[in-house]
């Protein structure tokens, strides 16, 4: 798949600009279940994308991705940073030629099972998985708008996290204690797919 060199710079500027603006919200998010770190260490991340984005610009897309991925890995910390480098790291690897939505389904079908594998986890356990898969079926099935559709799908599963009991990752020691909070995880997958939808209609 080929993206115009200011398209694809576009795209990665905006991820990375959506997860910075809400670090401070993804701390709160993180010390309600979590270590607190999970903010500033997507913040860090981010900021270690964008100071290489004019590189990851001139790449073809599937090598920026797998670019993007092994920054986050070194940059990131806990366990976000080997799951959202995961993320990017295999979707890069799976990219169809072809830009047709069902190819972009495939790749992102094959990405989502590389992070299942990487943190032994699926869905229902209060995790990113709970937005990336429902986003993944909305990819699947949408008609019509699809940008407003995959915001659409993104947003309704991080808010069902909120009355989810955590069974993987830290919150997972806090039990019962972790129901009533929005997983940080899932919130930030939330703004990734709201930052990419919105490139997807031109609003950045």
């Amino acid at each position: 798949m080929v993206l115009e060199r200011a398209v694809q710079r576009r795209l990665i500027k905006a991820v990375a600009d959506r997860v910075i603006v809400h670090a401070a919200e993804l701390v709160e998010l993180d010390q309600a279940i979590g270590d607190g770190d999970h903010g500033l260490n997507m913040q860090r991340g981010c900021e270690a994308v964008l100071a290489e984005i004019d590189a990851y610009a001139e790449m073809p897309l599937d090598e920026a991705l797998k670019a993007v991925g092994m920054a986050l890995v070194r940059s990131v910390g806990g366990a976000s940073g080997p799951l959202y480098g995961t993320l990017f790291m295999a979707l890069g690897k799976s990219l169809p030629a072809d830009a047709s939505r069902e190819g972009m389904a495939q790749a992102f079908a094959a990405a989502v099972e590389a992070v299942k594998a990487r943190g032994k986890s699926d869905v229902g356990q209060k995790t990113m998985l709970d937005v990336l898969v429902p986003v993944l079926q909305a990819l699947h099935e949408a008609r019509g708008d699809l940008p407003a559709q995959l915001r659409a799908a993104a947003q309704a599963a991080a808010a069902a996290t909120v009355p989810m009991r955590a069974t993987r990752g830290r919150a997972s020691f806090l039990g019962e204690r972790s129901i009533g909070h929005m997983d940080p995880g899932a919130r930030s997958s939330e703004l990734i797919v709201q930052a990419v939808a919105d490139v997807m209609e031109g609003k950045a």
